[in-house]
């Protein structure tokens, strides 16, 4: 009997890993006869699970789709995904789904075997939500995050290789403290061994170059509210120029377009908001406040007042030019498709 359900299991793996299988494909993989497959494949029908055959010699066996979710057979890897894709849902902030991840993500761990729940958990505990990104922008592997979470769990020194945004590698050792997330990046929070201060890092920038260690006693954080600190950094701090802009929208409003990456905002009355915000210079600081499509006030620096002005008359000087009356024409006087007939 033990043989035989071991056997139904593996089949049941087989058919959720693939689209369709031969009877033969399957027996060579159980080491069974094709008859054997065919009773099993029956036993799992009773069980409810929909398996559809087609005849014939290119015919074969498949999960169809039945009137109630099967249970599911998942691998290690296929396990944790969904666990990060859970988490990552349950505090994205989208109508209906936060609560019902959390419930799915309960059930997950309630059979998960301890070697995985332990990574699914550290990956939880260890993980700070920041919302409003993006689309999605730089793909992570899971194994990495749940490495890292290892890691700020166990308090063990991290070495790796990074890559920085203007392509230069470094290697780091930092005390890994939390995971902080958003819908396009995941970045961590450590403090860096060499620096001898605080630093967030991409995670999708990160090569671990193991071994790992030793323990450490965990430091201070570098402020309360993880996700507005890492918010701050990538959006202001990593920049030469730094701008604070009064928008005249509610919060909320500015929030729907503006992503924590982009800049940090707080309420200034009901209808009105602050802007903090960072760009390589002037020049593109104004575009970026001028594409928010929002009416503004700048409170500083006085810098960002005269770039606007310059680029004003940068603008009114090309609109007085296309108002200008009568044809134009290339330099030579000459119209190019006459002068090409």
């Amino acid at each position: 009997m033990l043989e035989t359900s071991a056997r139904l299991l593996r089949l049941l793996s087989l058919l959720q890993a693939h689209r369709e299988w031969s009877g033969a494909e399957l027996a060579e993989k159980l080491g069974v006869t094709a008859r054997t497959v065919r009773r099993d494949v029956d036993r799992l029908r009773e069980l409810g699970y929909p398996v559809d055959a087609s005849p014939g010699t290119g015919g074969g066996y498949q999960l169809g789709a039945g009137a109630e979710l099967p249970p599911l057979l998942l691998d290690d890897d296929e396990a944790v995904a969904v666990a990060v894709g859970l988490r990552t849902a349950a505090g994205q902030g989208i109508e209906g789904i936060g609560e019902t991840s959390v419930r799915a993500l309960a059930k997950l761990e309630q059979v998960l075997p301890s070697r995985l729940r332990r990574r699914v958990s550290a990956l939880g505990a260890f993980t700070v939500p920041m919302l409003r990104g993006g689309p999605p922008a730089a793909a992570v592997d899971p194994a990495l995050l749940t490495e890292l979470a290892h890691l700020c769990r166990d308090a063990e020194r991290l070495r790796f290789e990074y890559r920085t945004h203007e392509g230069v590698d470094s290697r780091r050792t930092v005390e890994p403290y939390r995971l902080v997330c958003t819908e396009r990046r995941w970045y961590l929070v450590a403090w860096d061994v060499d620096r001898a201060d605080w630093r967030t890092f991409r995670v999708d920038r990160i090569t671990p170059r193991p071994p790992h260690g030793p323990r450490f006693t965990p430091r201070e954080p570098p402020a309360e509210d993880l996700a507005a600190y890492v918010s701050k950094g990538v959006s202001t701090h990593a920049y030469a120029m730094h701008s604070v802009v009064r928008l005249l929208v509610p919060l909320d409003e500015a929030a729907e377009r503006i992503s924590p990456s982009a800049g940090t905002l707080q309420a200034d009355g009901a209808d009105a908001c602050v802007l903090r915000s960072g760009a390589a210079n002037l020049e593109v600081m104004v575009v970026h406040i001028m594409m928010l499509g929002f009416p503004f006030e700048v409170i500083e620096p006085v810098e960002l007042t005269e770039a606007i002005r310059t680029l004003r008359d940068r603008l009114d000087a090309a609109l007085g030019r296309a108002a200008a009356p009568g044809p134009r024409t290339p330099a030579g006087g000459d119209d190019p498709c006459v002068r090409n007939r």
